[in-house]
Formats: C-alpha cells, structure tokens, sequence
C-alpha cells in the first residue's frame, strides 16, 4: 500500500457540480456542500447522479467539511465499484509516498532524498530525486475508459490553458544542461491503459511541437496508475511513454 487513509472515505452520491469548487452530494440522506478538489472539468461527465467517496476534514470550522476524492461510472447501486480519483493536489502526495518508498525502481534509483517543490528558473517543480527533475501532472480533462451506456455526457469546448504545461516542460527540458535526467510523470488514480491526448487545445500543434522539441532535448514521459479505494491509494503500474510523443518520421 503506498498510502493508508487514517479514517476511511465515505460514499455518496453527487446530486450537482454547484461551481469550480463545490459539489453537492447526499450523504445519508442528507445534501451537503463538499469540496472538489480540481477547478476544471472531469471528462464530459455529468456528474449528477453517480457515486463519490469523500474524505472528512478535521477542521471544524470549514464550510465544506468533506472534500470529493473520487467518482465511479458504476451504478450507485453496484456492490464492487472501481473509482476514479479526481485530487488532483493529492496525486503529488501519492507519487511522494512511493518515491520515499522507493517503489518507482526502474524509473529512479540510488538517491537518498526526495525534496520537495524544488525552483528552477521561473517555475518550481514538484521533485528532485538526486539529479533528476520530476513534474507530474494529473490529466483530467478526458477519462480515458469506455462509459457505460447509462452515464450521462455533457458538451464540452476545446481546452485553451498550455501556458504553465509549456513553461514547466521547457524549465525540465533546460535542467538538462546540469542534471542527468528530467521527467514529466502522468499520473492516474485509475487504471489508465495508456495516456493518449484525446483533448485537442486552441494551440495544440504548438503544444506538440513543444514537447517533441523538449523530448529531443532528454526529456521522458512516465505514466503512473494508482488504485483508489475507501481504505487507501495503491500504486498499480508505472512505464515509460516517452515514444508515443515523439515525432513520427
């Protein structure tokens, strides 16, 4: 286990998406305001309707005294549901928990350290794990799993912020000239297949040119799977993705 919850997570189901930072769920019987932990959107998924899990704060003064960790596609009915992790914030707490545990073996070895939001340039950066740059991020913005016939979808329009992605990338891709290695780690707290760009942005050629240049550079792209489930989060798998973004001949 690469992390155990002091308390488990809670179920319930989503009654509405209120704003970017709220979410209303029935949590026996009862409708209460929570927390969602990512701004943007979870897919095209109408979350109305579907099962969460919730964590509880310790922190009695908190308007939102749970926050939403994660949703399943499954009917809210099913006894054995697989869940989708939407804390975004929590994923770096995730890969943190398995670097400390030295379970990520063949993508970093032989460090004693792993620290913590480390600046580079004009971007700071999640880890440096002896000489290498780790960035992670965690998509959400398309689930990549077939949706069962009753989930609902919504419209959704093309995604438009790169700026921070391409900043970040290119501040890793820069470490290079003083540190051996750099990774852009794509997390999932899913069970994730493989990583594909199915969300086209307002500049996606650029945005693709841009990580080919960065690759050309040194840069590897990593993909991480976690398991989430009432108890704790498990790291599933982790593997190199680096060709799938290479420039095609």
């Amino acid at each position: 286990m690469v992390l155990k919850y002091e308390m488990p997570l809670i179920e319930g189901i989503i009654e509405k998406r209120k704003s970017q930072f709220t979410i209303d769920v029935v949590i026996d019987n009862e409708v209460i305001r929570c927390h969602c932990p990512t701004t943007g959107r979870i897919g095209n998924i109408d979350l109305s309707g579907i099962p969460c899990l919730l964590s509880k704060s310790n922190d009695p003064k908190r308007k939102t005294p749970y926050t939403v960790e994660a949703v399943s596609l499954d009917l809210p009915e099913s006894k054995e549901k697989s869940w989708i992790g939407i804390n975004q914030n929590a994923a770096n707490r995730y890969v943190e928990n398995a670097l400390v545990k030295g379970l990520f073996v063949d993508m970093v070895s032989e460090y004693n350290a792993v620290l913590r939001e480390q600046v580079l340039g004009v971007s700071k950066l999640d880890f440096l794990v002896g000489d290498t740059y780790i960035e992670v991020k965690t998509p959400l913005l398309s689930i990549q799993l077939p949706y069962p016939k009753h989930i609902k979808t919504k419209k959704v329009g093309k995604f438009s912020s790169t700026e921070r992605f391409i900043k970040h990338i290119n501040e890793l891709a820069g470490s290079l000239t003083t540190n051996q290695r750099a990774i852009l780690l794509v997390c999932f707290i899913y069970d994730n297949p493989g990583f594909k760009v199915e969300v086209r942005s307002t500049g996606s050629d650029f945005v693709e040119r841009e990580v080919q240049k960065c690759i050309s550079k040194g840069i590897e792209i990593w993909q991480v799977n976690f398991s989430i489930s009432k108890d704790g989060v498990r790291l599933t798998k982790y593997f190199e993705i680096t060709p799938d973004f290479m420039e095609k001949d």
